[in-house]
This record gives C-alpha cells, sequence and structure tokens, in this order.
C-alpha cells in the first residue's frame, strides 16, 4: 500500500506541473524542462537541499531551485518542504499562482492541515481559467471531502475533475484510485442513487456495484467484469481493475467447520459466559460450522494455548473481558489464527492490529456518536446532556462533545447527577428555572393584586439527550417535563439504550411518551423477522436480565459473522444486519454498530427513522 501511494504521488508531479503551461504552449511538464538545465550537483540535492541552496541564490537562479525543490519535496513526500518552496515562489512574478496555490492545497491536505487547503482552494475559485487547472481543483477539493469520511461529497467533486480530464485528455495521477476508494465506502442504495450522469461515471458505479455484489463468488464476479470492460472500453477504470479484481476473484470468504469459542465460564462473570453460549449454540442452527469448543477465558495462558492446540481449530471467537483479550493474544496459536474478538482494542494498539483479528464490543461510544449525527442533521444548535456522575458518564460526555466540537461552534450544555435527589436540582440550574422563578418573585413584590405568572425556561436549549439507565431516565423524565416553559416549543427528548429495560417496561413504562432511543434490534418487538428464534428464546429463557439478551444477540451475530467479514472489511460500505444493529468494519477492524431508533407513543413504542446525514465539518460548513 506505501509503494502504491509513493507511486501515486510521483504521478501528481507530472499532472499538476502541466497546470504550468499556457493554451499556447506544447504541453511540457515543468518537470522535464528544469531537469535538463539543473546542474549535476544540484540533481544530486534532496529537497531539503535544493531549497536551502535556492535561498542563497538571487534572481533566475533561485526560481530555477526553486522549482527542483518543489519537484523533489512531492517525489519524497516531503510536503514541508513543498509548502516552503511554494511559499518562496509566491512572489515571483513569473510563476503560475494559480498552479503554485495548488501545489500548496496538496502540500497541506498532505500535512491533513485540512482547513487551510480547503481555504486556499475556496480562494482560487474564480481563477481557474485553464482545465488542468480546473481538474485538479476538483479533484483535490474531493480529496479533503475524503480526509473528513464524506464520500459522497468526494465523488461529487472526483466525477466532475474525471469529466474534465476525459473531455480535454488530462492524466490526473490518483484520481482513479481514489474514486474507487470513495465507492467502495457507499452502501449498495448510496451506489444505486450515483448511477447517473456521464458515461463516466456511471462506468465507475456500475463496476463498484458488481464488485459488491459479486465479491467472494469467483465465477460471477469474473462474467460481471468481462460484461462491463466490453460495455465501457477505455474507461479508466479499465486500467485499475485488471490488479483489484484479480486479488477479489480469489478472495473467498472464511469457510470455517470447527470454531473455538472462548468464554468466562468460572467466576463472576459465568453468568454472562452462558448467556453468550446460548447465542452461539442457537446461531448453529443455520451455519456451516460443525464442531464447536468452549474454552474457560478464565484459565491460564498455558491451559488456554493447550486447549487451542488440541482443538486445531479453523476460526476463533473470544475472549469476552478485556484483561483476558489481551492475555490470550499472545497465544501463537491465536497469532496465527483468525478471531473474532468480543472487546474493543485500545487505541495505542490501533496501528499493530493482526489483518485477521477483528474486535467486536456493544460500545456505548457507538450510539453517542448516532445520536451527534441526528441532532445537526436536524440543525439543532445547543443541546443539553445530561448523565450520571461517574467515571462511564463522563467518558461518553467527553466523547460526545469531542465529537461534537468538529461540526459545531457552540459548547453543548452538559449537567452530571449524583442521586434522584440532585437530578431535580441539575435540571433546575441547567434550564435556568430558578431564575425565572426570582423574577416572578420580584414582580409579584410590586403590585398588591394577584399576578398569574408562569415559570420560563431557558429557550435556547433545543434537545436533550440522557445516557442514564431505565430507572434514571424513567425518574428525569417528569422532571423535565414539568420544568420545561409551557411557553417553549417541546424540546425533543432523546435517549440511549440504558435508558432501556425489557424488564421494567413490562411493569412500568412511565411517563415517557414522546421518548426517543437507541437500541438493539433484538431488544424490541416487530424489529428482528426471526420469530421461531424469538419464541424458542421465550420459551426456554422467560426471565433472563437485559445483559444477558444482549450478549445472547451479540453471540449469535458474531457467529454469523463469521463468512461475512473478509467483504465487510473489503468494502467499508457494506453492512450486515444482525441482533445487534446494521454491522460494519471501521479502522482498526473493529466492528461497528448502527443501532435502529425507537419512540415512546401513546403507551407502547414504535420504530422510526430519524435523519443520520453525516456532518459537514465546522471549517467546510459556510462555503459549501
Amino acid at each position: 500500500m506505501q509503494l502504491k501511494k509513493i507511486s501515486l504521488i510521483m504521478a501528481i508531479l507530472s499532472g499538476l506541473s502541466a497546470c504550468g503551461t499556457t493554451p499556447n504552449s506544447t504541453q511540457q511538464s515543468v518537470s522535464t524542462q528544469t531537469e535538463a538545465n539543473t546542474p549535476p550537483v544540484v540533481q544530486q540535492l534532496d529537497a531539503q537541499g535544493l531549497f536551502a541552496k535556492a535561498l542563497s541564490k538571487q534572481g533566475a537562479s533561485r526560481i530555477q531551485l526553486l522549482y527542483n525543490a518543489r519537484e523533489a519535496a512531492i517525489k519524497e513526500q516531503n510536503w514541508q518542504v513543498l509548502e516552503q518552496a511554494c511559499v518562496e515562489l509566491e512572489s515571483k512574478a513569473s510563476v503560475d499562482h494559480v498552479q503554485n496555490k495548488l501545489y500548496v492545497a496538496l502540500a497541506r491536505k498532505e500535512l491533513r492541515k485540512y482547513e487551510s487547503a480547503h481555504e486556499i482552494l475556496r480562494s482560487v475559485n474564480e481563477r481557474l481559467r485553464l482545465p488542468e487547472h480546473k481538474a485538479w481543483h476538483q479533484y483535490l477539493k474531493g480529496s479533503i471531502f475524503a480526509s473528513q469520511k464524506l464520500p459522497k461529497k468526494a465523488l461529487v467533486h472526483y466525477f466532475q475533475s474525471a469529466d474534465i480530464a476525459q473531455q480535454n485528455k488530462l492524466d490526473i495521477a490518483g484520481l482513479d484510485a481514489e474514486i474507487w476508494g470513495a465507492l467502495q465506502q457507499l452502501s449498495s442504495y448510496a451506489l444505486e442513487r450515483f448511477d447517473r450522469g456521464s458515461v463516466i461515471q456511471q462506468g465507475w458505479v456500475k463496476l463498484a456495484k458488481y464488485h459488491q455484489v459479486y465479491l467472494g463468488s469467483t465465477v460471477q464476479l469474473h462474467q460481471a467484469m468481462n460484461n462491463w470492460q466490453r460495455r465501457y472500453k477505455n474507461h479508466p477504470g479499465s486500467f485499475i481493475i485488471p490488479t483489484e479484481v484479480k486479488s477479489d476473484i480469489n478472495f473467498a470468504p472464511y469457510d470455517a467447520k470447527k470454531l473455538a469459542i472462548l468464554l468466562p465460564q468460572s467466576g463472576s462473570s459465568e453468568r454472562l459466559g452462558a448467556a453468550l453460549k446460548n447465542g452461539f449454540l442457537a446461531a448453529m442452527d443455520r451455519s456451516k460450522i460443525s464442531e464447536i469448543y468452549f474454552i474457560d477465558e478464565m484459565d491460564s495462558l498455558d491451559l488456554i494455548e493447550k486447549s487451542l492446540q488440541t482443538v486445531q481449530a479453523d476460526f476463533i471467537i473470544g475472549p469476552l473481558l478485556k484483561p483476558n483479550v489481551v492475555k490470550v493474544k499472545s497465544s501463537s496459536f491465536v497469532a496465527n489464527s483468525p478471531a473474532i474478538f468480543l472487546n474493543e482494542i485500545d487505541a495505542s494498539d490501533a496501528a499493530q492490529v493482526h489483518t485477521e483479528h477483528f474486535y467486536f464490543a456493544l460500545n456505548p461510544e457507538h450510539e453517542v456518536e448516532q445520536a451527534m449525527v441526528h441532532f445537526l442533521a436536524k440543525g439543532y444548535q445547543k443541546p443539553m446532556l445530561l448523565a450520571p456522575d461517574t467515571p462511564a458518564g463522563k467518558r461518553l460526555i467527553a466523547h460526545f462533545d469531542k465529537q461534537w466540537q468538529t461540526f459545531s461552534e457552540t459548547d453543548p450544555e452538559v449537567g452530571f447527577y449524583s442521586n434522584s435527589e440532585d437530578m431535580v436540582e441539575v435540571i433546575r440550574q441547567l434550564l435556568e428555572v430558578d431564575s425565572s422563578k426570582t423574577r416572578i418573585k420580584e414582580i409579584r413584590s410590586l403590585f398588591r393584586s394577584e399576578v398569574e405568572s408562569e415559570t420560563r425556561s431557558r429557550r435556547d436549549l433545543d434537545a436533550i439527550y440522557i445516557l442514564g439507565d431505565a430507572i434514571e431516565t424513567r425518574l428525569l423524565k417528569p422532571y423535565l417535563d414539568v420544568n420545561v416553559s409551557t411557553f417553549s416549543e417541546r424540546i425533543p427528548l432523546y435517549a440511549s439504550s440504558r435508558s432501556y429495560s425489557k424488564q421494567i417496561d413490562k411493569t412500568d413504562k412511565g411517563d415517557l411518551e414522546g421518548l426517543y432511543f437507541t437500541e438493539l434490534p433484538w431488544m424490541l418487538p416487530d424489529a428482528v423477522n426471526e420469530r421461531n428464534l424469538r419464541e424458542t428464546y421465550a420459551r426456554l429463557w422467560p426471565e433472563q436480565a437485559d445483559i444477558e439478551q444482549r450478549l445472547f444477540a451479540m453471540a449469535y451475530d458474531a457467529l454469523n459473522l463469521i463468512p461475512e467479514l473478509k467483504q465487510l472489511n473489503r468494502i467499508p460500505g457494506k453492512e450486515f444486519e444482525g441482533l445487534t444493529g446494521a454491522l460494519s468494519i471501521k479502522e482498526a477492524n473493529q466492528i461497528h454498530r448502527k443501532l435502529i431508533w425507537a419512540q415512546y407513543h401513546k403507551n407502547k413504542i414504535r420504530l422510526v427513522s430519524l435523519d443520520e446525514r453525516p456532518p459537514m465539518p465546522l471549517f467546510m460548513q459556510h462555503t459549501e
């Protein structure tokens, strides 16, 4: 991958250098011109040396050396020197300043100074005259959107760049690879919506659709590629596909027949292990796995290693507890086996992830991000967050706030409560109800007759997000209803899956009318089309706690994920609809969950679809 990137960056040199030509020129690149005029001694210097030498010269020699330094910096991926050389060239009248600005934007993008790079591209919008300038401008702009994990926005600019390049017979180095990468971030539904426009765009999208549908199916994929190539002759995708598809034709899914599962079978977590085991056994009914072996993750590493060597399983699932994940990762058998660990990876280990090791956790941070995305899609400016004053509550609030700052200029209002008595005071302070009561009291003191009054709460809050458990949510909701001013529009209330409990809901839904919350599909009626599984579960384990039901769903999904992993990992936009949500694989082989939204409505729970458009980073919001 690194070699591929280097080759693309080197190719950018010739492409961007073409921007320095004029309509009447011979289209000879600056790199060719400067190379011919460069003394042998100078050719031996690296980018830093060339730049230092340029600063010691004056006039044409200085400009020539700055050109040399600029090109060498791109070849070496020395983006700091590239930026410095371009800044020095900005003051020279003979320089193509639009071209030079594009170089600066490239350097700052690669240095992850995305806001600055985007501002440079915006500043040259009205100065783009040459097709080369326009094509590279669109390409770089799309690349910045891609860096912000906005592949749909990126593709709009990539396709514009591709069309300009095709019409003017230009070669935009790196464009084809980035189009392909962005397309693979999209779901099948999103690809369908892009299947329009120019022949170039339609060709790319259809190629991505075929790739997504037939990945892992050797005969069908080969046939689909042949059909595509006959239909789209000389399409730019033809040149990238041989390498991609050659590996994809042999990209068979995991075909595990013998499975080793590590879960807690002793100690205080034995109950959790039993719930997981039930889920694994239930999933076996539809699986091609013929043998399954359970190993106690609480055993010593030596015992676990001995058991794994004896079993010689095709695939490993578990452990559940994070200390045990760390423990078993040092096993030589685990190091050489594909595995799904039932916990998350530490950020410090993310760069060293084994290509066939995946991490599946019921991570509450996923829900917090999902809620934040919806708030931004709705245009909320000032959400209020309520959480218990615990390490977990503070961690989730910090996670929300860190993500929120990327997309909004305002800070969320935050309140932590220690107990049920503390809740009322926290809500009154956040809503500034006490200030309203003080004003009412002052006004009444001025008049002898009775004054009709209504307490007002603050008007700037536009959403309230509760991160408490089911009991806490049922206490908080009435306090919020009472203290929100009747003069204001009703503030929408949201909560995480912690607010929902199947056991408590049977006897006490409380006054939860209107509350939105995220939840695992398995936990809600009518959310999963698995009637037989539900009936069997209800018959065998009618009184299981919420955590046990969630772990059952987690285990069921983990086993069913095995044949899907390679496709999910290869196609970031692909999702697996599981009992725990829509599952996809993100960075560092972490399995990400997208939960469903539900709402309390007329003493029942109904499924709802809420807007979750990806948010635009703050620095891009005012220029699009």
